[in-house]
């Protein structure tokens, strides 16, 4: 049996293919969800998770009005909906430069911006492994504060109405070099039935990542 090791890998980048009706078991770590902060008023939105993100605009004043993210997927830009209403009078556009930029924690704060009404978000603040954007908004209310481990964010979701109600992150295991991604453990032996003498078995396979092909010559 061939184990092949794939973690921190992504199942729409990784395939792996066995001959000799080998079994391969493939053990990775997806994103996970956090959060949301905020409150529970708006609609439910999930821009989902993606390879990483790209570029964050704001609307703001004494609230964050309004968010929309241009994700990397596959190397290519996809620009998410816009969540939120159309006030504010600022606006802030954050320009990550992924991937070697990864946005690694979010913080912020949020209470009711009118008396009676529900929380919603009254400020954020990005980092990244490079530098500080923020804060944008007012920094007044419940503070929060999200630091990945070693990981970093890849998608966005939450509730917004006239604002932005509330906000959580999708978080990946930590960025893998493309060496370090193609590192993999094989191990399992074939014994004959009288057990006096191991037999090697040889089987081959194509480990596929981001379009490249690396043939694999395994023998156990």
């Amino acid at each position: 049996m061939v184990h092949v090791n794939c973690k921190g890998i992504r199942s729409k980048q990784c395939m792996f293919y066995v001959m000799e009706s080998e079994t391969v078991h493939i053990h990775q770590e997806m994103s996970i969800l956090y959060g949301p902060w905020g409150g529970n008023c708006g609609n439910h939105w999930d821009d989902g998770e993606h390879d990483g993100i790209r570029e964050i605009t704001l609307i703001y004043s004494s609230c964050i009005d309004s968010i929309r993210v241009t994700y990397d997927d596959n190397v290519k830009p996809l620009l998410a909906e816009k969540h939120g209403g159309m006030g504010g009078t600022k606006s802030a556009q954050i320009k990550l430069r992924f991937p070697e930029e990864i946005l690694i924690s979010v913080s912020g704060h949020y209470c009711p911006v009118v008396y009676g009404a529900g929380p919603v978000i009254r400020s954020l603040t990005f980092k990244t492994n490079q530098r500080t954007y923020g804060p944008f908004g007012a920094e007044a209310g419940t503070p929060f504060n999200f630091l990945t481990n070693g990981g970093y964010i890849v998608g966005l979701y939450g509730r917004s109405g006239w604002f932005l109600d509330s906000l959580g992150i999708y978080v990946s295991p930590p960025k893998l070099t493309l060496s370090k991604r193609i590192q993999m453990k094989f191990k399992g032996s074939n014994h004959t039935k009288d057990g006096k003498h191991n037999r090697t078995k040889r089987c081959w396979g194509i480990f596929k990542i981001e379009k490249i092909n690396f043939v694999i010559w395994v023998e156990s």
